[in-house]
């Protein structure tokens, strides 16, 4: 078995690299960051991010692991004190794992180029000084005109992200959907919008067709294109999945209620 350890640069996550590293060598287990089998990263929700994009070419054979050294992590099922745990656990890996939907973004340019991402929480697109003005359809059929300063898709997981703080629902990840919210849209006499995240099944997708306009920002996770002219932005159901070596399962909800509320925690505490 090959592993990557994939590592932020703050100190404490240093620290935990090199004590993984010389543990995992100590037991002859190969560490590479080239065709990994594994790749655990170090830091938190957006070092595994990080590490997502930088082996996307290569979801369909490699697992994640993520271990938590910062404030909160949704991804991260180990923390950094769990360090023997973790390395018993890599040393007796039978390949299990579970597996998360992404989104698929294809993106139009109206020179005719384009580019194809994939992401594991969301997409945004918006406008940067002005009101954005686009078309919104579902399989081809025109659902709203949208007014406002942008729209976020975001899968399952990423529902918990960007998309929770505009108001999404959180989706369970064994649901094959996508869900798109609104960024501060604009309702009155002239233009009305649905006004509310609408969630879409596997085999729809959903097409935004702005304004033709050079000052159009396109976000794919916690990265950040600045474009030319778009014709048309497509986001569906990725064929890929991401797939998370499991050792342990942590319910959704708990880590939902982990997460963001806490009361677990503070009432073991108060006990």
């Amino acid at each position: 078995m090959k592993i990557a350890i994939f590592s932020n640069d703050k100190p404490k996550s240093r620290t935990f690299r090199n004590k993984l590293s010389r543990e995992l060598r100590d037991r002859n287990i190969i560490l590479t960051s080239r065709d990994p089998d594994i790749v655990v990263t170090v830091g938190g929700d957006g070092t595994l991010l990080s590490a997502f994009h930088r082996y996307a070419h290569q979801l369909d054979r490699i697992r994640f692991i993520g271990v938590h050294t910062g404030h909160l992590g949704f991804y991260t099922d180990w923390r950094d004190y769990e360090l023997p745990e973790l390395v018993e656990a890599l040393t007796k890996d039978s390949g299990q794992s579970v597996s998360y939907p992404l989104l698929d973004v294809y993106v139009e340019y109206f020179d005719g180029g384009h580019d194809h991402y994939v992401a594991l929480n969301e997409s945004t697109i918006r406008r940067v000084n002005k009101t954005m003005k686009s078309e919104v359809y579902i399989r081809n059929e025109l659902f709203e005109s949208f007014r406002g300063d942008g729209l976020c898709i975001s899968t399952p997981t990423g529902s918990t992200a960007y998309s929770k703080s505009l108001g999404g629902a959180v989706l369970h990840p064994r649901l094959e959907a996508l869900q798109m919210t609104e960024v501060a849209s604009i309702n009155n006499r002239l233009f009305r919008t649905l006004s509310s995240p609408i969630v879409i099944a596997p085999d729809e997708f959903i097409t935004i067709r702005p304004d033709a306009q050079e000052d159009y920002i396109l976000t794919v996770d916690s990265f950040t294109h600045r474009v030319r002219p778009i014709s048309q932005v497509t986001f569906r159901v990725a064929k890929e999945r991401i797939h998370f070596a499991r050792y342990r399962h942590m319910h959704f909800w708990d880590r939902v209620e982990d997460a963001f509320i806490g009361s677990k925690q503070s009432h073991v505490k108060r006990s």
